[in-house]
């Protein structure tokens, strides 16, 4: 399945259940170049701009539609036909519907690359917003929208706000997608334009919900007063919404949701932070919002859509909002996602690689899906690790070594890399296993593959430094390695390991030196560093032995090219070697160089991702992004909950003498009127005699009794 890219994650093309047979049985028929029959379908043969040019100048609307498929088809293989906007712009106000279309079509694509021309037609664009066709209509604004010219913003201003009143509910989208239009062009407008997007919120159509909070959240995210009337009904109309607009509506309602409701999670948290007694006592308990229950409600169905980005957004909300008990619905929505383009399992996994280190338990059951094959892209395969490494237990840890005793087999060196790191932070955090992995990092040392053994040395550097006494024969072992590894930082890992555990090696500790001496102007600056810090540790601890060898050392490092490496030769030269003026200094130089240092704690790269909102680019980036918003904190205390509260009337039915009911001759006249059929836009006589616009919920008739067919 393939996949489009967006704001939030890749989404999955719209499948089909004939694509494929339809596929097969025509490409048999394609010839084998690509462009061959792209140019067929889209271009029909080459014809010059000159010749389209005299086909858009011709008085037959055949002509004229031919010359626009060509110019559309042009653009759409991505070639510039911006010369052609003076022939295209005088068929504006052609009567032809498809021609006036794809003329509209055209325009938006390139009215702000030719501004002045396009100028010159607003005439015929504000005529066009009156026209009796809903799609012209669209069209005309959607175009009015696209000239950046700030001399007519008043225009636009004027377009925006009757599209907002218009009949057509797709009119009316349309207007809410020029909102933040005009909102980049001129900020000033802000005021009038919160005033559109507060009419268009109270739409009941579903065709319009997505858009406006769109726009919503482009001009004005911080009003959330505007959606407390209207959350309730956005909760409802979510499962009959877009997709796209399903996305926007549920990460604007998981926001409102942080500043409007209590963390369900409090209670939890508070026994985590282990608060005082006296403070648990004074809490009341929780109970939930019941439009908090409404939001959880009516999002879980969505967990089952096929598209991608909402289910990610769905499940970011579950994981930022719902109880812990009930997070782990979303599971197994996000493992079916790991079965498709490999664009949206990168993304998925990025979410769920941050999910699994605060909630572990919820992705053990599906611990297989997470195998890694050998299909996968490298960046797959270490999204994997990171998700099996976050899972490991007590329980599951023999199986998962066996699985990465499998990957470091690997011919993707960079993948066998991220394997022993894994293994490494399986061994920190699981201390049963720990001697069972550094036994087997230790066999890694004779491998033949370079890379391989240098991450070995740096991963099982990080583990000797928290038992070091107990291991003083694997780090005889690896100073054994100097003569062989030339990756800079394997050899460093190495020197530093020996000269940390000097006094555990100290037979060995000055050969070490004394070779690295002989090489030290032809080594690398990270090891250069690394052997002056040996040579200082061994004349602390065993000077007799050293001492001419650190001066050695220090002379070289005092000549070399790169300063930094002279400023550390000159430092410790004046530590370690007292003198009158640095007398005093030396005293503390064990304390320096020779102090207990901590155990490295291996970490997962993921673990302060969760600060950022999941599923947002910001925390695939891993950095703010511009337009990047803040999830907002919990409050301390439930706002109140009333102001959500909607008043409804009682809907005004007809009455007969005064009394309840519904007289027979308006139900005579109400089943009599014309009434559309199903899937048309014609307009509906309800029973009070007011006219519907539309065949779904409108606000023409908004607390009315309507029926339709």
């Amino acid at each position: 399945m393939g996949g489009r890219s967006t704001g939030w994650v890749t989404l999955p093309r719209r499948p089909s259940a004939w694509f494929p047979v339809a596929l097969l049985l025509t490409m048999r028929e394609l010839p084998e170049d690509p462009q061959s029959w792209t140019s067929g379908i889209l271009g029909r043969g080459h014809l010059g701009h000159d010749d389209l040019k005299e086909m858009l100048d011709s008085n037959k609307d055949s002509l004229k539609l031919e010359a626009m498929k060509r110019i559309v088809a042009m653009i759409a293989r991505g070639k510039n036909a911006s010369d052609l906007f003076p022939a295209v712009v005088k068929n504006v106000a052609c009567k032809n519907i498809e021609v006036k279309k794809l003329v509209y079509v055209y325009l938006v694509r390139y009215a702000e690359e030719q501004q002045d021309l396009a100028l010159l037609s607003i005439s015929t664009f504000q005529r066009g917003l009156k026209d009796p066709n809903q799609l012209i209509r669209a069209s005309a604004l959607r175009v009015l929208s696209s000239i950046r010219v700030p001399i007519i913003v008043p225009i636009m201003m004027l377009a925006i706000k009757e599209a907002a009143s218009d009949m057509s509910p797709y009119v009316r989208k349309t207007a809410a997608h020029a909102i933040p239009k005009l909102y980049s062009l001129d900020s000033d407008q802000k005021d009038q334009l919160i005033e559109v997007i507060e009419k268009l919120l109270s739409d009941k159509t579903t065709l319009v919900a997505g858009s406006v909070v769109m726009a919503f959240e482009e001009v004005c995210p911080e009003r959330i007063d505007l959606i407390h009337k209207n959350y309730r009904k956005l909760c409802n109309l979510l499962i009959d919404v877009e997709e796209w607009g399903q996305v926007v509506i549920i990460n604007m309602l998981t926001r409102y949701a942080r500043t409007q409701f209590l963390s369900p999670n409090q209670n939890e948290d508070s026994k985590d932070d282990k608060a005082e007694p006296a403070s648990l006592v004074k809490r009341k308990p929780y109970v939930m919002d019941p439009d908090h229950r409404l939001l959880l409600r009516n999002t879980k169905p969505l967990l089952q859509s096929r598209n991608a980005a909402v289910v990610m957004s769905v499940a970011q909300l579950y994981f930022h909002l719902a109880p812990k008990a009930e997070v782990g619905v979303i599971a197994k929505a996000l493992v079916r996602l790991l079965r498709s383009h490999r664009s949206v399992q990168y993304v998925v996994l990025q979410n769920v690689a941050t999910m699994s280190i605060k909630r572990r338990g919820m992705f053990e059951p599906y611990l297989k899906s997470f195998y890694i094959r050998s299909t996968d892209p490298t960046q797959i395969k270490i999204l994997k690790l990171e998700v099996l490494t976050n899972l490991a237990n007590e329980t599951n840890i023999s199986t998962i070594l066996r699985e990465f005793q499998t990957y470091i087999r690997s011919m993707d060196k960079d993948f066998v890399a991220a394997t022993i790191q894994a293994i490494g932070r399986c061994a920190t955090n699981i201390g049963k296993v720990r001697d069972t992995c550094l036994n087997g990092l230790v066999q890694l040392l004779s491998n033949r593959d370079e890379l391989v053994v240098a991450e070995s040395v740096v991963v099982i550097k990080k583990l000797l430094q928290m038992q070091p006494s107990q291991h003083s024969e694997i780090i005889k072992h690896m100073a054994k390695l100097t003569d062989n590894i030339q990756v800079p930082m394997a050899r460093a890992s190495i020197l530093w390991l020996i000269g940390e555990y000097c006094e555990h090696v100290p037979k060995i500790a000055p050969d070490v030196l004394r070779k690295m001496a002989k090489s030290f102007t032809s080594e690398e600056d990270i090891v250069k560093l690394q052997v002056i810090n040996l040579a200082a540790k061994l004349y602390l601890t065993n000077s007799k032995q050293s001492k001419l060898l650190t001066q050695y050392v220090l002379n070289l490092a005092k000549y070399d090219q790169n300063y930094d490496i002279r400023d550390r030769a000159r430092f410790i030269r004046q530590l370690i070697v007292p003198t009158e003026k640095s007398g005093a200094l030396n005293k503390y130089a064990k304390k320096l160089f020779l102090a207990q240092k901590p155990a490295p704690i291996l970490e997962s790269s993921f673990k302060d991702r969760d600060h950022f909102q999941l599923g947002s680019l910001s925390h695939l980036l891993n950095a703010k992004a511009v337009g990047y918003q803040e999830l907002p904190d919990w409050p301390s205390e439930a706002p109140d909950p009333s102001v959500r509260n909607v008043e409804v009337l009682a809907s005004p039915l007809p009455r007969s003498n005064g009394k309840t009911g519904i007289s027979l001759r308006n139900i005579v006249k109400w089943l009599a009127s014309p009434l559309h059929p199903k899937g048309s836009h014609q307009p509906l006589l309800t029973m009070n005699g007011n006219v519907c616009c539309c065949s779904c919920c409108c606000p023409n008739h908004s607390g009315r009794l309507s029926t339709k067919y």
